[in-house]
């Protein structure tokens, strides 16, 4: 079964008022001037290949990026070389805010498959906020909700036990991706692998591998290759004490 992993195909050059990700309910839609402020804003689409070093941490960049297509993930790294990945990008994300305020990024970011960016000018962030204040709004927003996603897997790695960590985190990503299109059903293409995991919860690979077997065995999901299934969405919420928050509409650049 062929599995999705972007609304759209590498290479291709989206107008913003053709943009796929405006079909998807999930997303706020923009206002005329709006619309017509982010088409000056957007400056061209950066193609970045699975594996691509998107950001570096400790270095800047001129771009900030929305994910148009594919999967990424940011990570921070200590001298020893030890990894830990702070979440996942989706389509709809925005990269880069960080470099816009501080003088260089405190993560990296890496691109988990082909991906397509809409590329914008750090510099012109300030003419946003000055002309625009509800995109100005956006990008605030998109801040707060960073910073959320970043509270629970705090408290995931800090208090949650392993089997809960992993329901959590499988949930999370699991209807991320429904939001953008990226199920078919009960199916969903992952292309992280457990070492991805492993460094997103704070677990030995060992510990992981021992994690997911458990919870398959449960009969709570099924995972083959890329390809996940979600067999049973109650007994992972129940695993990971979670009731999972409505879905809201939220903006985009």
């Amino acid at each position: 079964m062929a599995m999705k992993t972007g609304p759209i195909a590498v290479g291709r050059r989206v107008p913003c008022d053709q943009c796929p990700l405006r079909r998807y309910g999930v997303f706020r839609p923009f206002n005329e001037g709006q619309l017509q402020f982010v088409t000056q804003f957007k400056s061209g689409e950066f193609n970045p290949q699975r594996g691509t070093t998107i950001y570096m941490q400790n270095t800047n960049s001129p771009h900030l990026y929305t994910v148009l297509s594919g999967w990424a993930f940011r990570y921070k790294t200590l001298q020893d070389g030890k990894r830990q990945i702070l979440n996942f990008a989706l389509p709809g994300d925005l990269l880069g805010l960080q470099a816009s305020m501080f003088t260089e990024m405190q993560h990296s970011v890496e691109a988990l498959t082909d991906m397509v960016l809409c590329t914008f000018q750090r510099e012109k962030v300030w003419t946003l906020y000055c002309e625009h204040p509800g995109l100005a709004f956006d990008l605030t927003w998109l801040a707060a909700r960073e910073e959320r996603i970043l509270d629970e897997n705090l408290l995931s790695v800090g208090q949650r036990s392993a089997a809960a960590r992993a329901a959590y985190l499988l949930l999370h990503l699991f209807a991320r991706a429904a939001q953008v299109g990226l199920t078919s059903g009960r199916d969903v293409y992952f292309p992280f692998n457990q070492q991805h995991l492993a460094d997103t919860l704070g677990l030995s690979l060992v510990h992981t591998n021992r994690t997911l077997q458990a919870l398959s065995a449960r009969r709570l999901f099924r995972w083959k290759g890329k390809v996940f299934r979600m067999l049973d969405r109650d007994g992972l919420r129940a695993m990971a004490g979670l009731e999972e928050p409505a879905e809201e509409q939220r903006p985009y650049i």
